[in-house]
């Protein structure tokens, strides 16, 4: 039967964990994007950290493997939408988390306007209102490739409707005064007949 696998974490935590700048801007991204919780951001980290990294290393490497190899990372973020089909490799140590974040399908569902909010896009993805080429995704970190953007829609049919826009207008009520009331008498017992 064999042993079971071990599940490994798919992020890698920061080194400095109680930083409070790190902390700020995490938390920024976390609100723009509508991210569940800080692991969701680490995973986007890490995974931009595995690019950087592949690329630093065909930078250094022999220029046998950096022409084949160059095709192969870049024609796969070019796919994704992250960068252009002709940047350089260059451009992938520039790469910010936002690039990767952009991709998720919760992103995606909000800026194609199905949802009014982030958190909207999110509830509609887990509870199964989205599709993708008419197939059912529920995970709102799905990374949408920049071919199946255009068949990103509604799975069931829903109706939502746009956001009212508030009138910042203040209504005055004016306080009238009640004339005071006089105390009121109390009444005495009836006495009990024996």
């Amino acid at each position: 039967m064999g042993a079971p696998r071990r599940n490994r974490s798919k992020f890698e935590k920061p080194k400095e964990r109680w930083n409070l700048e790190r902390i700020k801007n995490d938390t920024e991204l976390i609100e723009q994007y509508g991210l569940k919780n800080m692991k969701e951001l680490w995973k986007a980290q890490s995974e931009l950290s595995r690019i950087r990294g592949n690329a630093r290393e065909l930078l250094s490497g022999s220029s046998s493997q950096f022409e084949g190899a160059k095709g192969q990372i870049v024609g796969r973020l070019s796919r994704l939408g992250i960068i252009s089909s002709n940047s350089a490799i260059d451009s992938l140590l520039d790469l910010k988390p936002s690039a990767l974040l952009e991709r998720r399908l919760q992103t995606v569902v909000f800026r194609k306007g199905l949802a009014r909010s982030i958190k909207q896009a999110r509830q509609l993805t887990v509870h199964g209102f989205i599709s993708i080429n008419g197939k059912r995704v529920n995970k709102p970190g799905f990374i949408v490739d920049s071919q199946l953007e255009k068949f990103v829609g509604y799975y069931k049919p829903i109706s939502i409707t746009p956001i009212k826009k508030e009138t910042t207008e203040t209504v005055e009520v004016a306080v009238v005064a009640e004339p005071e009331k006089a105390p009121k008498a109390e009444k005495a017992a009836p006495a009990e007949a024996k």
